[in-house]
């Protein structure tokens, strides 16, 4: 019968350090989506927090010194100051006037620091003018 329980409490302790670990590494990791909108009404509650915000650059905004990287978010006639000084490369799709997500924290002085950086250029992903009608020629039996 000793037995029995000393096995039953190791199994409860691996169980649960194993919820602890899963629960820890889910909440830790998780950041949210905002707008430079929703950032701005947040006001001071922003501070400190860690933060996914997405937006346009504008154009004319990007500005590199050395390593780091500053531009400005647009959405919704809302401006946001984003500065980069991330080890990783900057993705072949940022540009002027692509869409972008900065992974940071809202600094004291309302600017944006970015430790990671996510983008994608709309037209890429855009259909081609005239490119959704099939040719008159494709015989529509094999469709």
């Amino acid at each position: 019968m000793k037995t029995y329980w000393k096995f039953a409490v190791l199994v409860a302790v691996v169980v649960g350090t194993l919820i602890w670990l899963a629960v820890g590494g889910t909440t830790g990791n998780m950041t949210y989506y905002k707008t430079v909108a929703e950032l701005d009404q947040m006001g001071s509650q922003a501070m400190g927090k860690r933060l996914r915000v997405g937006g346009d650059i504008e154009p004319g905004s990007i500005s590199r010194n050395g390593r780091e990287v500053s531009f400005v978010l647009v959405q919704e006639q809302r401006k946001l100051r984003v500065v980069y000084r991330g080890s990783d490369p900057l993705p072949d799709t940022f540009r002027e006037g692509a869409q972008a997500l900065a992974d940071g924290r809202m600094g004291p002085d309302r600017v944006f620091r970015a430790s990671q950086i996510q983008a994608k250029c709309a037209s890429k992903y855009e259909a081609k003018p005239g490119g959704g009608k099939p040719p008159e020629n494709i015989n529509k039996a094999a469709l």
